[in-house]
């Protein structure tokens, strides 16, 4: 083939497209004091279908299979049925609003005085190990 791209060609000037930043970039930014969203009503099912389904099914190893036939009991389950785990899950989504409005204001307050510099504790210390050693040269 005179003058055409091969296909290796057309694949890798697909591949060289613009990446966007990763996830991992913006997880270095989040706090760890920060509170946890609430889970939704259907997750608040599954922490106690967890529960019953290992008892009926003790052998089963696969967290796939489990949440699988949660989904299928969910979804035959009538809104009167999931009506206690809506409501455990408005009650945690309440709790969570309140927490997180104490953590906003937390934060508006801004940062206390008494929070370490930029530099981390190991830095600081190998320096002044540094120093150290350079002490008792001097001594010598």
């Amino acid at each position: 083939m005179k003058g055409g791209n091969s296909k290796t060609d057309s694949r890798n000037s697909k591949l060289s497209v613009n990446k966007k930043p990763t996830k991992a970039s913006k997880a270095a930014g989040k706090d760890p004091n920060k509170p946890k969203r609430p889970a939704s009503a259907f997750f608040v099912f599954m922490e106690d279908f967890r529960q019953t389904y290992k008892k009926e099914h003790p052998n089963n190893k696969s967290v796939a299979a489990v949440g699988k036939a949660g989904g299928e009991k969910w979804k035959s389950l009538s809104d009167s049925e999931k009506a206690p785990y809506v409501a455990k899950a408005d009650k945690r989504k309440v709790e969570y609003e309140k927490t997180m409005k104490a953590y906003n204001k937390k934060l508006e307050e801004g940062p206390k005085e008494e929070e370490e510099s930029d530099k981390s504790v190991s830095e600081v210390s190998e320096e002044d190990d540094a120093d150290d050693k350079s002490d008792e040269e001097e001594d010598d």
